[in-house]
This record gives structure tokens, C-alpha cells and sequence, in this order.
């Protein structure tokens, strides 16, 4: 018997779920191997049996407790102190078990010592090169599995347990001060050569040094050498062309067999990835020469509104629009705009300036917020919930007074989110759009005909504002956030209605008094501002009077260079 299994059935008898009969009867009832997550399993299935739904939930928590605390334990090698009677025989008749009670909700398990996550197993040191020789026999990082749930087919059927939607490592010592470009950073042309414990270093170690370096993501893909992107750019780190058998190593080692199982089976799968303080949102595919795998750098805390690149002012206005008890606010952008963390500061905004239910829902969770004055209760699509429109129609029976969806890109989750806005909770989306305009069109352009005239009214009546962003070079070596913001007036309530979108960008440009601008004039006020060149705000301007007027006023700032006396 495993050490993590006996720690596991020593808590559950040492607490009263389960008597040691009991226990080992459920042992023996399992074929072959008998590992932690096939005997958690197991076990809830038996605790959980007549149980309604609530319980179940409570039970699928408790359960998660007493596993990761039997991981940790176990992973000191050292035996629980009780008794154990010997597995019965592979061709011994199985004893059924007897039934348990159920753990009630009301009445959560107490005691369960708190997982001893770090620590348990001490990471590896780095010797004097800048990739540590890791013998074969070295410990790897530890890994923890974290919050059992069932893993759903879309027909919502109960399949299996996924134990892994956020996989947990401990952080290994890296001295950045020998990291200074990609030259310093590992190969990855020796991958056939290392076993799995040394993958998963090796990766683990990569993506930390990657995020000393500033990049954002990183790219492990079958015949492609392995990129990154860094200030928008795509930039490789090694020149060796990845195999398939590369990829698929070096992809398939941090994920726990289940993950693994269901990935082949899927053929797609994303999940979050932490190492130590640290946040990675890994999403997972086969394509034509084989896997890949993209890493996304989550940053490290909750950024301020102005720390990510929003102005004074139009931070106040984002603030104002959270201020609402109901509607919908939108904010929008290509793949890479930086929508969760905004999405996440917005959050947290909320979270210090009221004192409300908070419902998100992800996929997966990305940045971890903590309560404060705000009761946070966040949910993880594929792991707590089928669907973004099943977690909208779940959410308005759990009492929430906001709700954050991560992403609206199918017909019934917009019509959830719309009735949830018009019947008075405040709703916090996204959408893959680039400007204000399209943004509507997209949200009515999901429904048939006969539904457009009322979606219409509906979104007039119910949307407070949208904020559509992007991340420019700035010309400087650097990147800049530009964005629009168009708050819901009287006048753009009447376009809305009247299927007059395309005169949004007009209604915007002259509606600074309300907080609302363009993109251009944003990008105008940040080369004013200092903040981009003339060159890069220049090219990423479409607006032809905008263009002309900062021709004119560079043209003026150029002459006063020439000739200073004249200014």
C-alpha cells in the first residue's frame, strides 16, 4: 500500500468518516494498482452515495483536504502511526462495503492538519553552471493536485476525476543574476535524453527564468524551435527544431496522469500552473506535426488601473462605472490585449470599494483574488461548472450582486448575461472585438432576426459602458496600453436601439464631457503625453481628421524646434 493511501485512510478513521473496516474494504474492492486518486475516488463515491447536491459539494471539499494532506504526508516517506491489516489476495473473495453516512454540509470534518505543500520535499539547488546537473535520482519538485471534481462530457455526464485543474510546485532556487538573455537559459536539444522528474525541472526552471527575462509567453510546439514573445514580439530561444517526441515530453510532464488522459482524449485542454508564487495559464493542442503548448505568464499580484497603463482620469471614470448596481460593462480586445488583468483590477476594485457577492467564472482561473470587504466565490469552467451560460443560470440562484464572466462567445451565454444585467446584478464580460461599434454588433449578431429588435432594446436599457483596449509597441522598447471607453448615454442608447452602431465612433469622439473618447484621441493624448512616438501613434491611428490634426501639431512642435524664438 502506497504511504500517501495509508495517510489518507488514517485521517478519514482518525475523524470519524470511515471505520478502518470499512476503509479497507473499499481497498480491496479496487483492481490492480491502487493509487491516492483512484482511492479518493472511490471513496467519495461511497460517502457520497444518496447525498444531494450541496452535500455533495461539501463532501467533494472535505474530500480534497484529506488528499492533499495525504500527498504531503506521504511524501515524506514516513508511515501514519496506526495499524494496517494486510490487502487481501488478488483472488480473495471482495467484502462489500458497508455504507457510511454521509458527511452533511452543515457539519464540515474538523482536524484535518493543514497539506504541508512546501517543504515536504526540499527543491533542488543549483550547483555554479546555469543549469544544475540533476542526478536521475534527485527528488522533483513537489507536485500537489489540487480540488477533486468530476471532469463532464458535453452532455454534462460524470466521467471521471480530474484532481489537477490547478497544479501546484514548489519554487526552485535559481540564481537570476547569471540569467541575462536567452543564451543563459537551458537547451532543450538533450529532451530524449532526461526522464520525467528531470523534464519537469527542467521546464519549472525555464518558465521562471523566462518571467525574469519579461516575457510573456512561451511556446513548446513539434517542429518549431521553442519561442517566446516578448514586448509583442515573437522571439525564438534556441535554434534546435523540436521533434515530436520533444513536444510531447517536454508538454506532457507537468501534467498528473488523469490531466494526461483526458488531454489525449480531448485532444484540447487549459489549465493553471503554479510554481510557488508564480501563475502560468497553460493551454494544450494537437496539431499536424504534433503537440503544443502555450505558457502564459500570469502576473504576479492584482495590478492598479494605472499601473496597467489606464490614465488618471479615464481610471476614475472605469471606477465610476463599478459603481453601478446593475447593467453590463464590457471590456473587449484581441487575444493578448490584456483583458483578464484588467478584468482582475476591476475586480478588485470592486472588492475594496463595496461590500458585495462575487461570482467569476473562468476558464481557468487565472488571478486568485482573496476576499475583502467583498465575498468572493470563484468558479472554473470544466472543473466546478459545465458551461459559461450554466454557470450564468447557476449564478442568479446563489445570491450574487456582481457577476464576472470571462468570456461571452455563444449566443446563450450573451442572453444569460443580458437577463442577469436586467434583473438588477451588475455583469463584468469580455469579447474578442476591436473597437467599440463592432462590439455591439457582435453582441446582437448572435441572435436570429425575430430576436434582434428586442436584444436591441434590451442591451440599450441594460449596458453602462465598454472599454475596448489593445497593447501597442510604444517605440521606446517598450509596450503601451491604448484604449476607448464608451459609456451608455442617452444618445448612444437611441443608436443602440435603432440599429445605428456605425455612428458609435462619432457620438464617442464628442463625448469627452461623459469620460467617452476613441482610440485615435487616446493615442493622441499619449504621444502628448510622452508616452508613444509620433511614429508608432502615427501607424496606429485609422481616423483620417485625427491624423491630419496630429500631422499639424507635430509639424508646429518640429518648426518651434528649429527656430525657438518663435514658440
Amino acid at each position: 500500500m502506497f504511504c500517501d493511501v495509508r495517510w489518507f485512510i488514517y485521517a478519514l478513521v482518525s475523524n470519524g468518516a470511515l471505520s478502518a473496516e470499512d476503509a479497507m474494504a473499499i481497498y480491496n474492492s479496487i483492481e490492480g494498482e491502487v493509487s491516492l486518486e483512484l482511492y479518493a475516488q472511490a471513496v467519495l463515491e461511497q460517502l457520497a452515495g444518496g447525498c444531494d447536491e450541496q452535500d455533495a459539494s461539501a463532501l467533494l471539499e472535505q474530500i480534497q483536504e484529506v488528499v492533499n494532506y495525504a500527498a504531503a504526508q506521504g511524501a515524506t516517506g514516513e508511515n501514519p502511526p496506526m495499524e494496517f491489516p494486510e490487502p487481501d489476495a488478488p483472488d480473495a473473495p471482495v467484502a462489500p462495503a458497508a455504507p457510511a453516512a454521509p458527511v452533511r454540509a452543515a457539519a464540515p470534518r474538523q482536524g484535518f492538519p493543514p497539506p504541508r505543500r512546501s517543504g515536504a520535499v526540499p527543491p533542488p539547488r543549483r550547483g555554479s553552471s546555469a543549469v544544475p546537473k540533476k542526478s536521475s535520482s534527485a527528488p522533483a519538485a513537489a507536485a500537489v493536485d489540487e480540488d477533486e471534481e468530476p471532469v463532464r462530457k458535453k452532455g454534462g455526464k460524470r466521467e471521471g476525476l480530474v484532481m489537477d485543474s490547478v497544479r501546484v510546485f514548489s519554487e526552485v532556487e535559481i540564481d537570476y543574476s547569471v540569467i541575462n538573455g536567452y543564451e543563459d537559459l537551458p537547451s532543450l536539444s538533450d529532451t530524449a535524453y532526461l526522464d520525467d522528474s528531470e523534464l519537469e525541472y527542467r521546464m519549472i526552471y525555464l518558465l521562471s527564468c523566462l518571467r525574469h527575462l519579461g516575457c510573456s509567453d512561451l511556446h513548446i510546439s513539434a517542429g518549431s524551435p521553442p519561442f517566446v514573445r516578448r514586448q509583442l514580439q515573437i522571439e525564438r530561444i534556441d535554434s534546435y527544431v523540436l521533434t515530436a517526441e520533444d513536444a510531447e515530453k517536454l508538454n506532457m510532464c507537468l501534467l498528473s496522469p488523469e490531466r494526461a488522459e483526458f488531454f489525449r482524449k480531448e485532444q484540447d485542454t487549459s489549465f493553471s500552473l503554479e510554481v510557488g508564487s508564480n501563475r502560468f495559464r497553460v493551454c494544450m493542442m494537437f496539431q499536424k506535426d504534433g503537440i503544443s503548448g502555450s505558457y502564459r505568464l500570469v502576473p504576479d499580484h492584482i495590478c492598479q488601473l494605472e499601473e496597467l497603463g489606464f490614465m488618471e482620469r479615464d481610471a476614475n471614470t472605469i471606477r465610476k462605472l463599478l459603481d453601478f448596481n446593475n447593467g453590463l460593462i464590457l471590456v473587449t480586445g484581441p487575444i493578448g490585449a490584456g483583458k483578464t488583468t484588467t478584468l482582475a483590477a476591476m475586480v478588485d476594485v470592486v472588492n475594496e470599494r463595496r461590500s458585495d457577492h462575487v461570482i467569476t467564472v473562468e476558464e481557468p482561473i487565472e488571478i486568485l483574488q482573496m476576499s475583502k470587504n467583498c465575498a468572493i466565490t470563484l468558479r472554473e469552467i470544466g472543473k466546478h461548472t459545465i458551461s459559461y451560460h450554466s454557470a450564468l443560470k447557476a449564478a442568479l440562484r446563489e445570491d450574487p450582486d456582481i457577476i464576472v464572466v470571462g468570456e461571452m462567445h455563444d449566443l446563450e451565454t450573451i442572453e444569460n448575461a443580458i437577463t442577469a444585467a436586467e434583473t438588477g446584478h451588475l455583469v463584468i464580460g469580455t469579447l474578442h472585438t476591436g473597437d467599440a461599434a463592432n462590439t455591439l454588433n457582435r453582441l446582437l449578431d448572435v441572435f436570429p432576426p425575430s430576436q434582434q429588435a428586442q436584444i436591441r432594446a434590451m442591451t440599450a436599457g441594460s449596458l453602462r459602458g465598454i472599454i475596448c483596449q489593445k497593447q501597442i509597441p510604444n517605440g521606446m522598447g517598450g509596450i503601451e496600453l491604448v484604449y476607448e471607453i464608451m459609456i451608455n448615454s442617452q444618445a448612444v442608447a437611441n443608436l443602440i436601439s435603432e440599429g445605428k452602431t456605425f455612428q458609435l465612433k462619432a457620438t464617442m469622439a464628442i463625448g469627452s464631457r461623459l469620460g467617452m473618447f476613441t482610440m485615435d484621441q487616446l493615442i493622441m493624448d499619449k504621444f502628448n503625453a510622452g508616452l508613444i512616438t509620433y511614429e508608432t501613434a502615427l501607424s496606429h491611428m485609422g481616423d483620417s481628421e485625427t491624423i491630419a490634426q496630429m500631422e499639424r501639431q507635430h509639424a508646429i512642435e518640429e518648426a518651434q524646434k528649429l527656430n525657438p524664438a518663435k514658440k
